[in-house]
């Protein structure tokens, strides 16, 4: 691209904003198999540039059937929009035993963290800046952007 003298059209918002002051949880998927559905969830949130700004859209994927269990857009990136989403994919599909995030100050907010807590759900976030922990869900962006986004 740098040959080319290609480069992006639009600025690309940060969507992971981390509260340093917030607690961190470890990585709980490291050498773990998904057998069955609703064993784990894997959460994110992406941008969708519009003509003038961006939507921020929400995704929850079940990790082994790679279904899509749930998700929302917004224009905002709030902990009770991420909870909302949450909770009305829990009510359809049932609960996980472990959802994972990245370190956003969505996913470290108490009221995220109640809700998973509340319901018995083990909470896992991928290392600082390692979206590599999240394939998944990252695999589901790139599918978004490149199949629906970018036409």
């Amino acid at each position: 691209m740098k040959i080319q003298g290609w480069q992006t059209l639009y600025p690309e918002p940060r969507t992971t904003l981390s509260d340093p002051s917030k607690y961190k949880y470890p990585y709980l998927l490291r050498d773990l198999k998904t057998e069955r559905r609703n064993q784990v969830w894997a959460i994110d949130i992406n941008y969708v540039p519009m003509r003038k700004g961006f939507m921020y859209l929400c995704a929850i994927i079940d990790v082994h059937t790679r279904f899509v269990v749930g998700w929302g857009l917004s224009n905002s990136m709030t902990a009770e929009w991420v909870v909302g989403i949450v909770s009305e994919a829990i009510l359809i599909h049932g609960k996980p035993e472990i959802l994972n995030s990245d370190q956003g100050s969505q996913f470290t907010s108490d009221v995220y963290a109640s809700l998973l807590k509340k319901e018995g759900i083990r909470i896992s976030m991928d290392g600082k800046g390692r979206a590599i922990d999240n394939n998944f869900v990252e695999r589901l962006w790139r599918s978004v952007e490149y199949e629906l986004i970018y036409l």
